[in-house]
């Protein structure tokens, strides 16, 4: 499995504000191969992904957000994979907008075609959006982390109690992924899905970890 090098840094949580990873971003060069700068916003299901690539690209100018439960279906949490490749990575690494067919989950069926233009930064959230398939496009990647009690219990009040062996199901394909590919020890940043430091949430996250790699490759170009 490819993992970046760089040791982590102590698990010491703290502050940061979504405005300043933003221009951290927005300052730090892509990788060759892809000309947009990639964010991948991975972790488990209810973890609170899509509340944070939501702030995220709020402070990025609306950064254009690819969701990949747009791209999973009912019978398989992560295996949606060439589905990405083919319609949003191929076409963004050319300069191309990338289109693809949202999954209704309801109808069970791809419905309504969705649009992404080669934005200068273009987000990815989902389960196993950081895969180890990704890594060397991505310019940052962030794991949210949550207790899964909480996860299950998030995931059942969105979607009700009727879909908990649903739920049963699809975290036991997310434990059996992450176990041969443990994306939480690759990422660049580690947040807290759950967390109890006092702070503005729709400005602020809490930080548990980042990789020292990261740090240098997203390091503010101010003095």
């Amino acid at each position: 499995m490819a993992r970046r090098s760089g040791a982590l840094r102590p698990a010491v949580s703290h502050l940061c504000s979504f405005a300043d990873l933003a221009s951290r971003i927005l300052s730090a060069q892509p990788p060759a191969s892809m000309p947009v700068r990639l964010v991948a916003v991975d972790g488990p299901g209810g973890s609170g992904k899509s509340t944070f690539a939501a702030r995220l690209a709020a402070a990025l100018g609306d950064a254009p957000v690819v969701h990949t439960d747009d791209l999973a279906y009912h019978d398989h949490a992560t295996r949606w994979w060439r589905l990405l490749e083919d319609w949003v990575l191929e076409p963004l690494a050319v300069g191309q907008p990338a289109r693809f067919q949202r999954y209704d989950w309801d109808l069970r069926r791809r419905t309504d075609w969705c649009e992404i233009p080669p934005a200068p930064v273009v987000l990815i959230e989902g389960v196993s959006a950081a895969r180890a398939a990704i890594r060397d496009r991505l310019t940052l990647s962030v794991w949210v982390q949550a207790p899964r009690e909480l996860r299950l219990r998030r995931g059942l009040e969105r979607d009700g109690l009727g879909l908990a062996g649903f739920w049963a199901e699809w975290m036991a394909e997310e434990d059996a992924f992450y176990a041969d590919d443990p994306t939480v020890d690759a990422v660049d940043l580690v947040v807290d899905g759950d967390p109890r430091l006092p702070h503005d949430p729709e400005r602020e996250f809490v930080v548990i970890r980042t990789r020292r790699t990261a740090d240098n490759r997203l390091a503010s170009e101010q003095s």
